[in-house]
């Protein structure tokens, strides 16, 4: 990302309108997996949230309101996703990620183990690891299952109990032939 700088500025004036709208917010995407020491190329900030859709407008007209671009993606009946807001900048794209009324406790679980921040002195919050990983095997597909994989190796002292046991309780499958695929036999 070559403007990380100047995206991760604009990711946390989103987090402060995020804030006037009571709504919190937990870094998740590519900018999560490279803080847990996989790192491939992005343009963006990825945000989970659990918000509902007319929360969502607010947040939305509150962005344009500051003279950010932005466009509101709505969900239909099949969207395993409650909306996603994309806050287009110069230096990038920040997406505000509702995962509300389809799977809101990954988010709020994160919310609350996160500790590790995208820099020193940010309030942006990463997802931990575990959080992750049960968010990638929810989105499936080979891209999110790719990731899994190259997470798993990157992190070989992953406390694999506690994975286990957050997937396991989402009732997520998968995940051990994700072990598997990443060469981990426990």
């Amino acid at each position: 990302m070559s403007h990380l700088p100047e995206i991760l500025d604009t990711a946390e004036s989103v987090l402060d309108i995020l804030a006037e709208c009571r709504v919190q917010a937990v870094v998740i995407g590519a900018v999560a997996l490279a803080a847990h020491h996989y790192v491939r190329q992005t343009e963006d900030v990825d945000l989970g949230v659990n918000v509902d859709l007319p929360t969502l407008r607010r947040i939305t007209e509150k962005l344009i309101e500051r003279g950010f671009r932005v466009e509101l993606r709505e969900p239909d009946g099949n969207d395993p996703l409650a909306g996603v807001i994309d806050v287009l900048a110069p230096s990038g794209l920040v997406q505000i990620i509702s995962y509300a009324n389809r799977f809101p406790a990954v988010i709020e679980d994160a919310l609350n183990a996160a500790s590790l921040v995208v820099r020193e002195g940010s309030r942006l919050r990463i997802a931990p690891l575990p959080h992750l990983i049960a968010l990638k095997l929810y989105a499936g597909g080979y891209k999110s299952k790719a990731d899994i994989v190259e997470l798993l190796q990157c992190n070989p002292d992953a406390d694999l109990c506690q994975i286990r046991s957050l997937c396991t309780r989402y009732r997520l499958p998968g995940l051990d032939d994700l072990l598997r695929e990443a060469g981990i036999e426990d």
